[in-house]
Order: structure tokens, then sequence, then C-alpha cells
């Protein structure tokens, strides 16, 4: 019998437990759901706001991201945590839409209440598996940007398969983004870090923004985490990396 979380939703108007069906995806997935208790305002976030501004991912349809978020240019968010940096450069940057994605309920309710709170309409909150979200429900050269910000480092040698920045979903994730479109990962894992510069640099479809071909500043729209805090107060250092999909040769 499957896990109870599976099959009965603690939120039935609100975000499924198992949108996609755990027939649909057999690979090793590279993220884990996390459980955890949801506060009465994040509750109620999911209750009033899921059927307006989130979104299952199911593999069952392509998304029409110009009637989504009514014609501006979207930027993909893998992996938000509680959605503080999120509403942040929401915020800041209205006229971009940011298709946010990921499995953790409190985080998908604390992101609707901030915004709402916050006045802002150009979030939408997917709850899934992002993999599946590209290679189903995405048109192809649909995305402005894609941004992954501190993905679980898998640090233990024989969980490295599980990291998401690797060359297959690279491949993915070029055919999703429109040319000229920017993929913007960070860390605080150093070894992770290498291994992103390695396998972007060696990506055919992407070209890093930076003359030196090495890590980026921290650009200033992302903001500074409390998750990003905590790693430099143990003396992490965070490395951003910036590369931009490659146009056609005869574009």
């Amino acid at each position: 019998m499957p896990p109870k979380w599976r099959t009965e939703p603690r939120f039935p108007d609100g975000p499924s437990p198992d949108p996609a069906g755990s027939h649909h995806e057999r690979r090793i997935r590279s993220f884990q759901p996390r459980r955890s208790r949801v506060t009465t305002g994040q509750g109620e976030a999911l209750k009033r706001l899921w059927g307006t501004w989130g979104l299952d991912i199911d593999g069952n349809s392509v998304i029409d991201l110009e009637q989504l978020f009514g014609g501006l240019p979207v930027v993909l968010e893998i992996g938000f945590g509680m959605g503080e940096a999120t509403a942040q450069m929401a915020a800041a940057d209205p006229a971009t839409g940011i298709l946010a994605v990921d499995v953790h309920t409190p985080g998908q309710g604390n992101l609707l209440a901030l915004a709402e709170r916050g006045g802002m309409t150009n979030v939408r909150v997917a709850n899934g598996d992002a993999i599946i979200l590209l290679r189903e429900m995405l048109p192809p050269a649909s995305l402005a940007g894609l941004r992954v910000y501190f993905p679980d480092p898998w640090p233990k040698a024989r969980h490295h398969k599980r990291r998401l920045i690797q060359p297959e979903f690279l491949d993915l994730a070029a055919t999703r983004l429109a040319p000229g479109a920017v993929l913007h990962c960070a860390t605080d894992w150093e070894p992770y870090a290498e291994q992103m510069l390695e396998v972007l640099t060696a990506h055919p479809e992407f070209e890093n923004t930076q003359a030196d071909g090495g890590y980026a500043p921290r650009p200033a729209f992302r903001p500074l985490t409390r998750f990003e805090g905590q790693g430099l107060d143990k003396g992490h250092v965070v490395h951003d990396l910036l590369f931009a999909r490659r146009a056609a040769p005869d574009a």
C-alpha cells in the first residue's frame, strides 16, 4: 500500500500529494518530498489561492505560459524553499513572470501568502517534478530564464547521480530556453559548484557570461537568502554561475 500522505491530500482543493502518479516517472529523482507542519496561515493560503495561482505538474498537458502570465516573459525557478527570495525577486521585477516549482507544502503555502500580501500577481506556484514540467508541459524556447538556487548537493559520492545539474538535464533545459536566456545556478557546496562549472562549460548549447570562463559575482537581483546566510556563517563560499543559451548558428 502507498503511504497515506500519497493517497489522501491534506488540502483537497490544493496541491496534489503525487500529481504525476508514481507510475509516471521511474528515473532517479533529484529531490525528496519533505513533509513538515503547515501553519494555519500557510494552510489558509493554499485553500484560498491554489485554484488561482497554483498548478500541479501532472504531465498531461502543455501550459500556455502567455495566458498564464498575461504575456509576461517567464523565468522558471526550480526549488524555492520557503519562497522569501522568490517573493523579493517578483516584487522587484513585476514585468517578469516567475513560475516557481517545489514539492514542499509549507513553502508553497508561504510563497502564496507572501505573493498575496505583496500584491504580486506575477508569481505562479507549481507542485511536483520539474523534469516532468520541462519535458511534458512547457513549449520549446518558451522560457526567458531558468534559476536553480542552492539545490540539494547530495554530498555522498554514491548520490552524485541525483544532482540536478547534469548533462542530461542541460540537454532538456536547452530545448525550453529561448536563445539568449540565462541559466543561473548558485550553490554554497564547493564540489558541486566545480561540477556545475565543468558540465556547463562543456555543454555546446550554453555559453558562460563571464569573460574569464569562471564564476560570476552574485547579481544584485538575487537576494541573500536565510539559507545562504547560514552557509556564510559556517564559512561556506557561495558561487553563482550564469550561462546563456546559445543562439542557433544561422540566427
